[in-house]
């Protein structure tokens, strides 16, 4: 069966080299005579595995030793409670800036367990751009600020990071590994793995040694980061085979020349797509603002619904599937991450370009 062209908002698509791989190891991984997902967690056939995949996105975003690398499950929804619980009390405020419907679910979670305080929103304009007027450096008895760095549902993306005094948390489950970071600009990042990093089924949690060491110590056992930092991620039976594809997948991110290789071609998928939006003499309709447009997902709209199940009809009738948009927003969605190739973005463009003159 030929491939199509993935462009869902995850679980997305892998690169093919990853799936080949995986299919090749499946039976047999390393002389074990055993799959992945057979071996047993205390094993030191595993035990290689998780290593490696540690080390391997320690080396690839240039985390210091003075953070932690967990693989947790729970997706990023866990995260959103588990940040409070670990984080807020009673005598300080979790400020969030709101850019999304994520934000916003984060938000309500940690309504749940203190005092939360919305910094900044651009909330009464659908969203269509991160907040820019607040002042976060000199917030009073701040927990953390929590921001979301990236907006699958609106197409928004935080391009320069707030500087602030509070310890700075964020959701970057749609974009981590698409663009270089300075890691030392935050305290704890996380992100599901099912967009940029592999399949679903585990989450990466990139966290300052010191902000576990300040964590809330009356939180059940397994909602601890320190349960979890303290056992290498191995507290429970973690999701080893989707770990296992996660060092397929960094492994493959330092083949194609590490994270400032796959920065510069997701700048030019992009770019391909807006252009065929820009272009469009109002055909297509971005709906983020200009300076606020991911590079991670793509959203624009259609001059009638008529018009917009047509495109994601005949787009799928030509192989390029999951431009749905969501419902919030409407219209169509391209999620361009990492696995998605520059010839995907040309074939979607040039697609757009021929059911616009066609209607």
């Amino acid at each position: 069966m030929d491939r199509v062209y993935n462009f869902n908002a995850g679980p997305a698509a892998i690169p093919v080299e990853v799936l080949q791989k995986a299919q090749g190891e499946l039976l047999n991984f390393n002389h074990t005579g055993m799959s992945v997902m057979e071996l047993s967690h205390r094993s030191q056939a595993y035990d290689e595995v998780h290593n490696n995949a540690k080390s391997l996105l320690k080396e690839l975003l240039n985390i210091p030793d003075s953070y932690d690398v967990l693989f947790l499950q729970g997706g990023a929804s866990l995260q959103f409670a588990m940040i409070p619980m670990n984080f807020l009390n009673n005598e300080n405020i979790a400020y969030y800036i709101l850019s999304g419907a994520w934000s916003e679910k984060a938000l309500s979670e940690a309504k749940k367990f203190g005092e939360t305080n919305v910094l900044a929103s651009s909330k009464e304009s659908n969203y269509t751009h991160i907040p820019k007027q607040f002042e976060a450096n000199s917030l009073q008895n701040a927990a953390y600020l929590h921001i979301t760095s990236n907006n699958t549902i609106f197409g928004t993306q935080w391009h320069e990071f707030p500087s602030t005094n509070a310890p700075l948390i964020a959701d970057m489950s749609s974009d981590i590994l698409s663009r270089e970071l300075n890691i030392e600009q935050f305290d704890l990042i996380y992100a599901g793995a099912q967009k940029n990093l592999g399949p679903s089924g585990v989450t990466v949690v990139i966290i300052k040694k010191d902000l576990i060491e300040k964590a809330n110590k009356n939180v059940p056992t397994i909602l601890s980061y320190q349960t979890h930092a303290s056992k290498n991620s191995l507290y429970n039976t973690p999701p080893t085979f989707a770990i296992y594809m996660l060092s397929l997948v960094f492994e493959w991110v330092k083949e194609q020349g590490g994270v400032a290789e796959i920065e510069r071609r997701n700048k030019q998928k992009a770019q391909i797509l807006y252009n065929a939006i820009d272009e469009s003499d109002g055909f297509y309709k971005g709906h983020a603002e200009k300076e606020s447009r991911s590079f991670m997902n793509v959203t624009f709209t259609l001059p009638s619904d008529e018009l917009t199940k047509a495109f994601v009809q005949e787009a799928k009738e030509n192989r390029l599937i999951g431009l749905s948009g969501h419902r919030s927003v409407g219209g169509c969605r391209a999620s361009i991450y990492n696995a998605v190739t520059i010839e995907a973005c040309e074939k979607l463009a040039q697609f757009m370009k021929e059911f616009r003159k066609k209607h």
